[in-house]
């Protein structure tokens, strides 16, 4: 048993296939970390105009930003509603069988492909999947979770501009994360339109499809998007 310090608390935790499991307090029981030596610190920011706090860093990134392409900042790449069971590492495997139950078992990345009948990772999809700070497969330490569309909307609508300028400049200090594409497992941060993005998942579904919503910024706007569940995008875990 392994023992690492923080300024919050003590975090103790074993090593499971080259990546690290925690059983500390601050995170759920069970969290893979990809990286055992740059496990993600538990830092408050507070919006002085929403009055909300976030952590300053998304899940899995080594630090805050200190510019929006700062790769250290990045963080992990989650499919909607999974815990962080190591599927969220960037170098994770992949695998092509949808997943019948909440937690699949594995730490591999699930493919679905075009031309499925479902757009999920899970089928049949569940709406119940990170619903607040107990919510089902809540990847953030203990008390937070992951924010809902209309939380981010009033982050967004905080910012000195509705882009990834203003994203960056605001308390978030957010950057263009990229996502994991979900037919073929890939890692980038460059679209299929040439554009780099920051993409963010909330917690908040479309009920009557198997997509979820997400916050997207690029140099030219920002805004809420919903996209399907099965697809890689970075979290930023809010205060409940």
């Amino acid at each position: 048993m392994l023992a690492f310090q923080f300024g919050i608390g003590f975090l103790h935790a074993q090593f499971l296939g080259g990546q690290l499991k925690s059983t500390n307090f601050l995170y759920p029981s069970g969290t893979i970390h990809c990286d055992p030596q740059k496990i993600t610190a538990v830092v408050e920011v507070t919006n002085p105009i929403t009055g909300r706090t976030w952590m300053d860093r998304n899940l899995g990134a080594e630090r805050a930003a200190t510019s929006s392409t700062d790769a250290l900042a990045f963080g992990d790449l989650y499919q909607w509603g999974r815990g962080a069971d190591g599927h969220q590492c960037r170098n994770s495997g992949t695998i092509s069988t949808i997943s019948v139950l909440d937690q699949p078992g594995h730490d591999d990345f699930i493919l679905v492909p075009t031309s499925s009948l479902t757009d999920d990772w899970r089928n049949p999809k569940n709406n119940s999947l990170w619903q607040g700070v107990n919510g089902i497969n809540n990847p953030c330490p203990t008390g937070f979770r992951v924010p809902t569309a209309a939380e981010f909307t009033s982050e967004r609508q905080s910012w000195d501009s509705n882009n990834l300028q203003g994203a960056y400049k605001s308390v978030l200090k957010l950057t263009l994360s990229g996502f994991r594409e979900r037919d073929t497992g890939v890692v980038s941060l460059v679209d299929v339109d040439g554009k780099t993005y920051g993409m963010l998942w909330t917690s908040s579904v479309v009920t009557n499809a198997d997509e979820a919503q997400f916050l997207v910024y690029w140099s030219g706007n920002a805004f809420i998007n919903p996209y399907p569940r099965s697809r890689g995008y970075a979290v930023r875990c809010i205060k409940n």
